[in-house]
């Protein structure tokens, strides 16, 4: 009854759109001082949330991402995956897919991921006659692929939370990135042959095609580099992400020429704003967690998950639908700090790998943001586009159904995230 009570008190608190934060928090406190602890544990939590190495690792993530952001990188990715595949059908999907993956390798951020191609891609697949509501759904959904394949901040934050390797989960998000990155394609390509308007790209010579890889390569560099330090075990996340963060300046600044003053200074706004609403909610879930925890509500929900949903797969379709249904008012970061604390006891009883949870988890949140009412990706289309929220919703459902198909995959082949991790 107690642990009705207290979800209920924190849904109530959402529900009048208090600030996550600030709900996670104050309802914490609140906790510890009705139930006689000492108050003293909240500073303690709040310095314990903030000491972790690991989370160094996401103002580093969100500056590279900034900074690729503002030095119209996004522009050359894009220019070079069209040169190789915009003649075949769906091609312009094609190369906006693949420009969100390879974009993905470098920031760690969807809605940086979602801005930085779709600035480019939008108008462009527009201007080529593909429909408008095709575009929004696929930039919008093309842009979770940020926190999937690696680097991911959520990943992170996940990593943190479970005590778990975060190159382990990197590693992991390998394989379902790239099986979801083909599910995109193969349905872009069968939408373009279903509508023969929409004309195919011409084939360029293979000498402009060179010339525009060439152009995209420091960016790629920073992804092999960050790739290859991680998954070699020569740098941490955080270390990988601070060198990275120094290439991505080095980049735009004397390569490309393209990074100027003003922009250098609003990147580092855009990512302290980010940065420090992503380690309040995780310092205010720290002081919820300690209530909790000693309130015993991770105990008592692993109890009656195991009661009531003893098998692993009625667990994760119960966890799935609690978290569709989560995704129409919460955003991802906030999903995971709440949602995982509770469900992570349970693994070990009904035999869940928990990097495999992790994978699962963050592909189920990617889902969160592209539903409405606030799936933040589709409000960053909106924005870009100057489209009605409606259509970009409209256009985003097929790819949420893309993505339960990823994990219907993976769940049959659990091979597909724990092959690499296990070599």
């Amino acid at each position: 009854m107690l642990t009705i009570v207290i979800l209920g008190s924190l849904l109530g608190l959402l529900a009048l759109r208090i600030p996550v934060a600030f709900a996670l928090g104050g309802l914490g406190v609140i906790l510890l001082l009705a139930g006689g602890f000492s108050p003293l544990m909240v500073p303690s939590g709040l310095h314990a949330s903030t000491q972790s190495f690991v989370l160094l690792s996401v103002p580093m993530f969100l500056m590279m991402s900034n900074i690729l952001l503002k030095g119209g990188v996004g522009r050359d990715l894009f220019e070079a995956a069209q040169a190789w595949v915009g003649h075949w059908p769906g091609g312009l999907a094609i190369a906006t897919i693949i420009s969100c993956a390879l974009f993905a390798a470098i920031s760690g951020s969807s809605v940086a991921c979602a801005a930085t191609i779709g600035t480019v891609a939008i108008p462009e697949m527009v201007r080529r006659g593909y429909p408008p509501r095709f575009v929004y759904g696929l930039l919008a959904a093309g842009g979770t692929l940020g926190i999937l394949i690696p680097p991911s901040i959520p990943m992170i934050v996940y990593g943190f939370i479970t005590e778990e390797s975060v190159t382990q989960l990197f590693v992991a998000g390998i394989g379902p990135g790239i099986l979801m990155c083909g599910l995109f394609a193969a349905y872009s390509v069968i939408f373009a042959l279903r509508h023969k308007e929409i004309p195919r790209g011409d084939r360029l010579p293979l000498a402009e095609r060179w010339r525009m890889t060439v152009r995209a390569l420091p960016a790629l560099a920073i992804a092999a580099f960050i790739f290859l330090v991680i998954y070699t075990g020569t740098a941490t996340p955080t270390e990988a992400a601070a060198v990275g963060f120094a290439f991505s300046v080095f980049i735009t600044t004397v390569i490309l020429r393209t990074m100027t003053w003003k922009k250098f200074t609003e990147a580092v706004m855009e990512a302290a704003v980010t940065t420090v609403a992503v380690l309040l909610i995780v310092a205010a879930a720290k002081v919820f967690g300690k209530a909790i925890a000693l309130y015993r509500i991770p105990q008592d929900v692993s109890a009656f998950i195991i009661a009531n949903f003893g098998d692993a797969t009625l667990f994760l379709l119960f966890v799935s639908v609690v978290l569709l249904v989560m995704g129409c008012f919460l955003e991802a970061i906030s999903m995971m700090l709440l949602m995982v604390p509770v469900l992570a006891p349970t693994l070990a009883q009904l035999g869940i790998d928990p990097i495999w949870f992790g994978i699962y988890f963050t592909i189920m949140i990617e889902c969160a943001l592209i539903t409405p009412p606030v799936g933040l990706n589709l409000f960053v289309i909106q924005s870009i586009g100057r489209a009605k929220i409606e259509d970009v919703a409209a256009g985003s459902w097929v790819f949420v159904a893309l993505m339960l198909a990823t994990i219907v995959c993976v769940y049959l082949v659990p091979a597909i995230v724990l092959g690499l991790t296990r070599l």
